[in-house]
């Protein structure tokens, strides 16, 4: 081996801390914002997958750093949340104490990767100077009515003793659990913060107008946030209206039966006697069900009869009102129509409990449910009329007949925002004992440390047992702080702008003061964000909404954070399955750094394969990384340097340096590397021949952005004083990628029989005559008729003969 990885590493991670080589630049009028999304600090410590995401923004970073850009490529820490308190919970031990030594644990093994992080900027999300601003923008969100205090049914787990959000539980076998742990989860009505993500639900949906993102995460967000614009119609029950959302106000004339959500506020109202034990039982069973379940089409269909009848506003006619599980109450307005002869999940229903089934589109199958486009039938208003047609002309007509609305409605559900937890962000709220609620602004309200970590049971929150730190009085008058807590996603949906405001580790200038203006208009928005695509509904839209309130609130200068965004592949086990402690499959990223090298684990992860695809771990490819890094370790150091070009090396290299540059820019990572291959091959066919020196520092450059230690090795090789950070990234010299000869395709009756090189715009007669010419092709014409000769200049001739 030509080099120690050891002390090539321990020599440049000195010289970068000493120099303070990745300290955010303020020196260009160009910038670019890469981001990672950033890590909670378990007590497991980073693992390899981990470092794919960050070894891409790396690569990324050092590469516009050369092109003359003021980088910001920070990292912090989500470090609220439940592990900690689960940790504390199992130890007795405090959360803070347990997550702090993660961070530092965290820290030594990124700087031992050689990430080009800004630790001047380093935030954590639990410091009392973070969530101080966490605390005021709920502040302005409660000024701004986008907070509230209510009543709301929630997912409540006994175990973890917490609220908690649709995205934190999981649906097995149609029971409801914790995503961590598998708790049992039920519903349970309870009086929680809200905040009001609705109402910017079309802001959030004309945003994704504006991002550079995968299709397929845009979709994820929108059918989150599920837009439909409809009519609502009313249905009277004696002196109730149950008003019902449709998209088909065209179906009407074929409803048999109006059916509402078990939950429905007027359903005990609507319940006769007679059925009010069977009612109630139904209700009870759909508390543990998850939403999930319910809406899973291929489940029977179940439900009740209330006992009572509504009248339909056009028909006049008395239709049944039943309730059932697959109607949720929180889409629209918990009761629809029902149209079983073209709507499938109402046709099993209906023909489950024998109700009517009326036809009003036109099909020959009345067998089943048709939910295809035909005229109208049955439909005194609109007989004969197609879907656009009949739509337009009821809605017209129920709104002069005032017996129904238009209306958009959305899937989204305001965000529920309380956690009965301790470790997490206080809110900035007091209680009065008249039930007023008082505003704290002055901030931080910070999180007392204390030593009974154990939930309540009722749903009140550990804090709520420290009694000197939740009694206040105020001028005499006596209050109680909130003892809720706000959820793990509060610090992550604005931590990005939080890096921007830093100006050393978790001290910030303040969000609403002219220089963070300042700031945000230079460095908004982030070019590049990186993360697991499982944050597409929970963080990704949680952290766009406070953007957009932020932008209403003119304190950032746009509403969309995250320009371009990528999702990174798992990297599975050797096995192919996920890595796991349970499957014993986990590689540990500190045992593959004293083996083969930090150089060789980020080479290695880069040309995996493609940066999106989840891919095995392979200790073959990673004796490869490490072999290759030797190869052009040993090709840079042994080549014999000159000023003079000879221009035998001028297409291959300006050729790579073209395709490099582009694949990072798009994170086609593992074709950049196999470009770089492709020139050290290059270099050692030259046999010993002087190499141009400016070929062979570009390819350093261009080297240093995967392997920085090495780089960093070889760049002082070749006589540099300062870091490679400060050089020019090659460029590329397009008059060089213009060959003289190129290779022209001889076939045969459209078989490839031979190449031949020519120069470029050869004619057509003279390609023919090469081609006749050559002995390979003398062979499959000779004693053959020639019938066709086609010559396609530049490219191929194709010579049919019989």
């Amino acid at each position: 081996m030509e080099f120690s990885h050891k002390a090539i590493e321990k020599k440049w991670a000195k010289y970068w801390e000493q120099n303070k080589t990745f300290k955010t630049r303020n020196t260009s009028n160009k910038k670019s914002y890469i981001l990672d999304m950033f890590p909670y600090p378990s007590g497991a410590g980073i693992h390899v997958g981990h470092i794919k995401g960050y070894t891409s923004t790396d690569v990324i970073s050092r590469m516009k750093l050369m092109q003359g850009y003021d980088v910001l490529h920070p990292m912090g820490w989500d470090a609220f949340g439940l592990p900690a308190e689960q940790y504390a919970l199992k130890t007795g031990n405090d959360p803070l104490d347990f997550t702090l030594a993660n961070i530092a644990n965290f820290k030594k093994q990124l700087k031992m990767i050689g990430f080009t992080y800004d630790y001047d900027k380093e935030i954590s999300t639990s410091n009392p100077n973070f969530y101080k601003v966490t605390q005021w923008i709920f502040v302005q969100m409660y000024k701004k009515g986008l907070a509230e205090y209510k009543n709301v049914e929630v997912n409540w787990c006994q175990e973890l003793g917490t609220v908690l959000a649709n995205d934190e539980i999981v649906e097995k076998d149609g029971v409801m659990l914790s995503e961590r742990g598998d708790y049992p989860v039920v519903k349970k009505n309870m009086k929680q913060w809200v905040l009001k993500i609705t109402e910017y639900a079309e802001s959030l949906l004309q945003g994704l107008e504006e991002v550079e993102w995968n299709s397929s995460i845009k979709d994820l967000q929108r059918n989150w946030i599920g837009k439909s614009t409809g009519v609502e119609l009313i249905f009277k029950s004696d002196n109730i209206n149950i008003n019902v959302f449709t998209t088909r106000v065209d179906t009407i004339y074929g409803v048999s039966y109006v059916v509402m959500a078990p939950e429905h506020q007027d359903v005990l109202k609507l319940t006769t006697q007679d059925k009010l034990e069977e009612v109630n039982a139904y209700i009870k069973i759909t508390k543990n069900k998850s939403e999930i379940d319910r809406k899973d089409e291929s489940k029977p269909k179940t439900g009740v009869f209330t006992g009572s009848y509504a009248i339909n506003p056009i028909t006049n006619e008395s239709v049944p009102i039943w309730i059932s599980d697959y109607v949720l109450n929180n889409y629209g307005t918990g009761a629809v129509m029902s149209v079983p002869a073209h709507d499938t999940r109402d046709w099993e229903f209906a023909t489950k409990f024998n109700l009517p089934i009326k036809f009003i589109l036109k099909t020959d199958d009345q067998s089943k449910a048709f939910v295809g486009e035909s005229i109208h039938i049955n439909s005194e208003l609109i007989n004969g009329l197609n879907r656009i047609e009949a739509i337009e002309k009821m809605t017209k007509y129920v709104e002069e007949h005032k017996i129904g609305f238009v209306k958009t409605n959305y899937k989204l559900r305001d965000w529920l925002f309380s956690r009965q937890r301790f470790y997490g962000e206080p809110f900035p709220i007091l209680h009065g004992e008249d039930g007023s609620i008082i505003l704290v602004e002055d901030l931080p309200v910070v999180l007392p440390r204390i030593k009974d970590f154990k939930p309540s049971g009722d749903g009140q929150s550990p804090l709520a047992k420290v009694d000197e730190w939740v009694n206040v009085k105020i001028n005499g008058v006596k209050y109680k702080r909130e003892t809720n807590t706000m959820p793990n996603s509060a610090g992550p949906s604005w931590y990005f702008l939080a890096y921007i405001l830093a100006i050393a580790e978790n001290e910030f200038i303040d969000i609403d003061s002219p220089q963070a203006k300042q700031l945000f208009e230079k460095w908004l928005p982030i070019d590049v964000y990186v993360g697991g695509q499982e944050h597409a509904v929970g963080h990704l839209l949680y952290a766009r909404f406070w953007m957009h309130v932020l932008y209403d609130l003119k304190i950032v200068n746009r509403k969309e954070p995250f320009k371009k965004l990528y999702n990174q592949g798992m990297i599975l086990g050797p096995d192919n399955r996920k890595m796991s402690k349970r499957w014993g499959n986990v590689i540990n990223p500190d045992d593959v750094v004293q083996t083969h090298g930090a150089d060789s684990l980020r080479l290695y992860e880069m040309f995996m394969g493609p940066f999106e695809a989840s891919l095995p771990w392979s200790e073959e490819g990673l004796d490869s990384a490490l072999k290759w890094v030797h190869r052009a370790f040993r090709m840079v150091n042994n080549a014999t340097l000159t000023n003079d070009n000879d221009q035998s090396l001028d297409f291959i290299y300006n050729d790579v340096v073209k395709k490099v540059t582009d694949m990072i820019e798009s994170l086609k990572f593992n074709t950049a590397i196999s470009q770089l291959m492709v020139f050290v091959n290059a270099i050692y066919k030259q046999e010993g021949k002087p190499i141009y020196k400016p070929y062979i520092e570009g390819f350093v450059q261009m080297l240093s952005t995967f392997t920085p230690f090495i780089g960093e090795e070889l760049w002082e090789k070749l006589g540099f004083k300062e870091t490679i950070l400060k050089s020019t990234w090659p460029t590329v010299d397009e008059s060089k990628l213009v060959l003289s000869n190129i290779i022209v395709a001889i076939q045969v009756n459209g078989k490839l029989r031979a190449t031949i090189e020519v120069e470029k715009n050869t004619s057509k007669e003279e390609l023919l005559l090469l081609a006749k010419s050559n002995d390979n092709v003398k062979s499959f014409i000779s004693n053959k008729q020639i019938i066709k000769e086609i010559v396609v200049v530049d490219k191929i001739v194709n010579i049919v003969v019989k």
